[in-house]
């Protein structure tokens, strides 16, 4: 008895705190068409490709007291309310033998599964619910988790099945690569009050990033803007305040009117140069292009010809205008970073990615030639000169709290940097 007036409780505050908000897209500027959305979650690190004409719903629950009910918030449920099938998302905080178990509103177990797991987040499929409140319990040796799961279905005598999906890297994704032609799908993914979401939206050529941490159901609407190079290299954009960014590092080998940039891989020419060059990290291996772009020294950062048609290399004072609307020196690194340690080496300190510039660390290329600082800085010129010799460039940093930060700098000239192209 006691086991069901618990169950009970249970229901009812689930009834009173389940939600769903509904996100859905629409596009502006050079396109009224979005043929997809990549969503990420900047907290959680997963994410989803979704159609344009999808909706996105995202599974909340909220107000419930974890210290009374006994759940865990590190356990996920979504869809749930469900339909008789969920999946359920966790990360065992040590590898080892978990066990996976399903009661109903009597305290009957009706499925139970052993699986050794390895500490990186987990997905399950459970499936074959009936009708009515559910717990979902995660055992391991060091944790136990769980969560209440209710299901809205007909089904009857059906076995419940839990299934192992596999980690989270590999799954939660649709593929998505081509324009919108079929009808509107609803696409779930679960979501916890506070979580920011970065929506990139692509239509043809056109790609715009878009950072919000939805508390209603909404419409997002990107503006779609050109931002190609002369080499057909299309890259996603940012609007940051009242700027236009790109959210990629430049990677272009050719100028706006097609003459080619020198590629300069020899360290002894690098060291000479006083006119415009450019390298891709590490001997110049062009496997770094397509992430962290090219390397580019002073010269070729001022030159007006560098970024797309319509852009241009930011002047010292528009990084300024970036630094103070991101709230100032202490605070802009951490919401210009990409999230994670995908890219940045641990502790990648404070990033949030909220500007959504998604800042990544390109390293540099010393003005002795040396290559340096790969996955650790992201360092930027601007195309304004302090001196015969000197730049002014910016960076972002990895390690402790210096990695909130947003640099200023002056560098000598013939030093390699990263370029992040404005609207002109």
């Amino acid at each position: 008895m006691k086991k069901v007036l618990f169950l009970l409780t249970l229901f009812c505050t689930l009834t009173a705190n389940a939600q769903t908000y509904q996100i859905s897209f629409a596009g502006g500027g050079a396109s009224n068409t979005v043929g997809s959305v990549i969503v990420e979650n900047l907290k959680t690190g997963t994410s989803i490709n979704l159609n344009g004409g999808d909706i996105l719903r995202l599974n909340l629950t909220t107000g419930i007291n974890s210290d009374v009910y006994g759940m865990s918030s590190d356990l996920m449920v979504f869809p749930n309310p469900s339909a008789g099938s969920v999946k359920i998302q966790f990360t065992p905080p040590a590898q080892g033998d978990a066990v996976i178990s399903l009661y109903d509103l009597t305290g009957r177990q009706v499925a139970r599964v052993k699986h050794f797991l390895e500490n990186y987040p987990q997905e399950f499929q459970v499936s074959g619910l009936g009708n009515g409140l559910h717990l979902i319990s995660v055992r391991g040796n060091t944790y136990n988790y769980s969560a209440k799961i209710l299901s809205n279905s007909n089904i009857r005598g059906s076995t419940v099945k839990i299934k192992r999906i596999s980690n989270i890297s590999a799954v939660n994704i649709k593929p998505s690569n081509n324009e919108y032609k079929g009808s509107m799908t609803t696409v779930d993914m679960s979501y916890t009050a506070g979580d920011r979401l970065k929506f990139t939206g692509k239509s043809g050529d056109y790609s715009t990033v878009f950072v919000d941490d939805p508390t209603q159901t909404k419409t997002i609407t990107f503006n779609f803007i050109a931002c190609t190079d002369f080499e057909k290299n299309n890259y996603p954009v940012v609007q940051i305040g009242t700027q236009l960014y790109m959210a990629e590092n430049l990677k272009s080998t050719k100028y706006n009117d097609g003459t080619t940039i020198p590629l300069v891989a020899d360290s002894l020419q690098w060291l000479g140069l006083t006119t415009p060059g450019y390298c891709f990290y590490w001997n110049n291996e062009a496997a770094y292009k397509n992430v962290y772009g090219a390397l580019y020294n002073f010269y070729a950062a001022s030159n007006s010809k560098l970024c797309p048609v319509g852009w241009h290399v930011p002047i010292r004072e528009e990084y300024v205008k970036l630094h103070d609307f991101l709230g100032g020196y202490s605070k802009a690194g951490a919401k210009m970073k990409e999230t994670g340690l995908a890219h940045w080496y641990m502790p990648n300190y404070g990033a949030t990615n909220e500007s959504g510039f998604t800042g990544l660390p390109g390293g540099w290329r010393g003005s002795t030639s040396k290559f340096q600082e790969i996955r650790e800085t992201g360092e930027f010129w601007t195309s304004t000169s302090y001196s015969d010799i000197a730049g002014h460039g910016f960076y972002l940093d990895y390690w402790t709290t210096m990695g909130k930060y947003f640099y200023e700098e002056f560098v000598n000239k013939k030093v390699g940097f990263s370029i992040r192209c404005i609207k002109d």
